[in-house]
């Protein structure tokens, strides 16, 4: 995981502005602490911080090509980097061993259409020097985090977080995911376009073994690293496979196609929770079954508390949910990064796409339960892969998420919804439990999916609660409609966080960024209609799901 901040279009000296950059580069030194690097012209300014992961030595950025004619500044993993190579052996003198090179040549031979070529995580800047053109592009499902910005004299920026835009920028807006920009023209144009038609042509069986081939594969495409690695394992279904994926292919070295060794092949897994939490009972279950090298983070209520305000700096986000559970990532985060490890894998994206969460129980049929999770996948970019990507790079570790590889999700959103939809005598992600048999204990494979700031330990929402009540009086609520016109806080746990967040960011555009909708147990606001019950709640604790949840 990296940070880049990037100017273009000047319309003042870049020697005057290059000392700007590098102030706003340096508020996100967090996400690469290994290397700072910059490029400066008449028309583009490029600064990149850097988290080392792979090709350590020699893939320090900015990245150019041959002739130093294009510049390129990236956040992310290309990991199809090496089949993208051998295209070029014969025609690309490369000069590192960096998975993001390839972006060069690629760009060069096939124009912006290349993107579509990337099997990734990605947010990255092009300048090519002699045309004067930039090309800027986000992944599949922004699980990269980008901003854009434009200061007074209509000088365009680009940055991996909000804080290096604001105060400098008078407009700022997210990057939309699935999304590029190429200069020529000077629109945004989404490149990566899905129409999820799914089909009931293949058997159950035959689909079982496609979901466990696909996510294998993508497990094992997203093991490429030069340092260390972990898996955070909360016990849940998702990360319990992916857990188990891991120690399957751990022993071999991705890079050399297995084989090698792997450099580390003992895998480690991390849980965090408070004291004797759902979370930590079932990920020490999990770890002793496959045998991995467990650690536990115990925190607690006030450790929790303490942290809020830095979470909110570093996530740049308001959202309920999001807070909830990025706290104790982040304080597990800290951990990780004691340790020397640099990756992790992850398990988010599953409840998007199988349908997890509790309340697609009430799902009327499968044409809404289809249309719900693509809806989820749509704004993950705004909640889990927010909270995974700036929880961890606050503490510069990159997380990894191969539930949503772009391969595996086209193969995961193809399926008849009609197997993915919750009756009676099932459980959420049935399909996704069958795939994996056999791979965990049933115990753990047929958990009930508690979320994430719930499985941590009940005590820390019912306290946040409690505290929030505490501090913000009716009248401090009711007066919050005027303070804030944008988005005003539809609750005082909101009030409270919108509080701490508008002491950063205070800007309007800022508090744009930020999604403020009713959910219930991190529904979409159209789901609200499929249960009668949903009408006056507004809580995304899994927990609101009395009918549901089992206690």
């Amino acid at each position: 995981m990296c940070g880049i901040v990037c100017a273009f279009e000047i319309n003042q000296s870049s020697k005057n502005l290059r000392p700007q950059v590098l102030e706003m580069s340096k508020k996100i030194r967090h996400r690469g602490p290994d290397w700072s690097g910059i490029y400066v012209s008449n028309r583009a300014i490029l600064s990149h911080e850097r988290l080392a992961i792979v090709d350590p030595i020699s893939g320090k950025q900015p990245l150019y090509s041959e002739n130093r004619s294009i510049v390129l500044a990236v956040n992310g993993e290309i990991y199809n980097h090496l089949n993208l190579r051998d295209q070029f052996k014969c025609t690309y003198n490369f000069r590192t061993n960096s998975d993001c090179e390839v972006l060069i040549p690629m760009y060069q031979k096939y124009g912006p259409n290349f993107v579509k070529k990337l099997n990734g995580i990605f947010a990255f800047a092009i300048y090519d020097k002699v045309k004067d053109e930039y090309f800027i592009a986000r992944d599949h499902l922004g699980i990269i985090p980008l901003y854009m910005g434009w200061c007074r004299d209509r000088t365009f920026f680009i940055s991996s977080e909000l804080k290096a835009l604001e105060s400098y920028c008078t407009k700022i807006e997210i990057f939309p995911p699935g999304n590029y920009i190429h200069s020529k023209d000077g629109m945004l144009k989404r490149w990566y376009k899905k129409v999820w038609k799914p089909n009931n042509l293949k058997k159950k069986e035959d689909i079982k073994t496609d979901i466990r081939n696909s996510l294998e594969s993508a497990v094992q495409r997203q093991l490429m690293t030069d340092v260390p690695y972990g898996v955070l394992l909360s016990g849940g279904l998702d990360s319990s496979i992916i857990a188990s994926i891991v120690n399957r292919f751990s022993k071999k070295r991705v890079e050399t196609d297995n084989s090698s060794n792997a450099w580390w092949p003992q895998v480690h897994s991390f849980s965090v929770g408070l004291k004797e939490s759902p979370d930590l009972i079932a990920a020490k279950l999990v770890s002793k079954y496959l045998n991995t090298t467990h650690h536990e983070v115990i925190f607690t209520v006030q450790e929790g508390m303490d942290a809020i305000e830095d979470v909110i700096y570093k996530l740049e986000t308001y959202d309920i949910t999001t807070i909830r559970a990025a706290t104790p990532m982040y304080l597990m985060a800290r951990v990780i990064k004691s340790m020397g490890i640099k990756m992790v894998l992850s398990g988010e994206g599953a409840d998007e796409i199988f349908g997890g969460y509790l309340y697609f129980h009430k799902a009327p049929n499968s044409i809404e339960f289809h249309d719900e999770t693509i809806r989820k996948l749509n704004n993950l970019h705004l909640y889990d892969c927010l909270r995974a990507n700036k929880s961890m790079a606050a503490w510069g570790v990159e997380a990894r998420v191969p539930f949503l590889d772009k391969d595996f999700i086209e193969v995961a959103m193809m399926i008849d919804p009609e197997l993915k939809l919750i009756s009676n005598k099932k459980i959420e992600k049935s399909i996704l439990r069958e795939s994996f048999h056999g791979y965990l204990p049933n115990d753990i494979l047929y958990r009930q999916k508690e979320q994430f700031s719930d499985g941590v330990g009940y005590d820390w929402i019912d306290s946040l609660k409690m505290i929030v009540d505490d501090e913000i009086s009716d009248r401090k609520f009711i007066d919050s409609v005027k303070q804030f016109s944008i988005n005003p806080p539809m609750n005082k746990e909101e009030l409270f966080y919108r509080n701490i967040f508008n002491k950063y960011f205070p800007s309007d555009s800022a508090a744009l960024t930020v999604p403020s909708i009713p959910s219930v147990a991190c529904s979409s606001e159209v789901a609200l209609k499929w249960d009668r019950s949903f009408k006056d709640l507004n809580d995304p604790s899994g927990r609101s799901i009395v009918s549901v949840h089992n206690n």
